[in-house]
């Protein structure tokens, strides 16, 4: 499906570093158009260092009505909001912001909600897993926040940085008490889930995320990261023949929803 680009066509963007590797703005264009929507989404490569002036001046732009933030900007996209969602308060990270009719702006966080969607539309049960989750910014955050909400035992949040572990094991923990939360090393013994929700995985020539092993057939993998080819994660997955979720699963589970808050349907 095309959409015709005329002087009435709303703009929404994607905005990273890198950006080549983003499949969002075909898919939102054609939902846009699918909605009756005279809309396209594109992407912008927008470097660290003019990120902060970047955004505002986006914002400016009276006919963009909406952005779709990636890495490695989902917590650093908060301050441009003057509302949050439930999701992007509890965690301090967002993947979407839009345009109110009043010109305020809000944001959200829909990669957690993605994942549990996607998941659940593979026939996984995650009530009472235990969870290895790689990676404590904006992504894994709204993962291992909606793991927790679907009633996951426990999670063991594993980053490089372990003291951005530790805050997201304690603003988690606080959240949902039933879930036992807490940072590792590395993956438990224990567990029955591993999650990548790291930037391990976005170059070809990319390993696993961390020490993994052999896998149970049971354990359910899941990977964040969006690719062409299925990710040393997702190729580990399936030698074991263990039920995975990878990117474009994600990306397409919170598909309706991101839509849905853009166009404030």
């Amino acid at each position: 499906m095309t959409t015709a680009i005329n002087g009435a066509t709303r703009l929404y963007a994607i905005i990273g570093d890198p950006i080549a590797q983003v499949r969002s703005p075909q898919l939102y264009t054609e939902l846009f158009a699918s909605a009756g929507m005279n809309a396209v989404m594109v992407p912008m490569h927008v470097l660290p260092d003019r990120f902060d002036e970047t955004v505002p001046a986006l914002q400016a732009i009276g006919n963009l009505d909406g952005l779709v933030i990636t890495v490695p900007y989902k917590a650093r996209a908060v301050r441009f909001a003057a509302k949050l969602g439930k999701t992007a308060a509890r965690i301090g990270a967002l993947n979407a912001l839009r345009r109110e009719s009043d010109g305020t702006w809000s944001g959200e966080m829909f990669d957690g909600a993605g994942f549990v969607r996607a998941a659940e539309r593979k026939g996984a049960t995650l009530r009472d897993r235990s969870v290895a989750l790689f990676g404590a910014g904006g992504a894994g955050s709204a993962i291992g926040c909606e793991l927790a909400a679907a009633g996951v035992r426990s999670l063991a949040i594993i980053d490089p940085q372990r003291e951005r572990a530790a805050v997201l094991a304690r603003v988690l923990g606080e959240a949902f008490p039933a879930c036992t939360v807490k940072p590792a090393d590395g993956v438990p013994n224990d567990v029955d889930m591993i999650v990548n929700a790291s930037t391990v995985g976005m170059r070809d020539d990319d390993g696993l995320p961390g020490d993994i092993g052999s896998l149970p057939r049971g354990t359910l993998i899941g990977d964040a990261v969006i690719s062409e080819r299925p990710t040393a994660l997702i190729r580990h997955a399936m030698r074991h023949d263990c039920t995975f979720v990878a990117g474009r699963d994600m990306l397409s589970g919170q598909a309706d929803a991101l839509l849905s808050f853009l166009s404030r349907a």
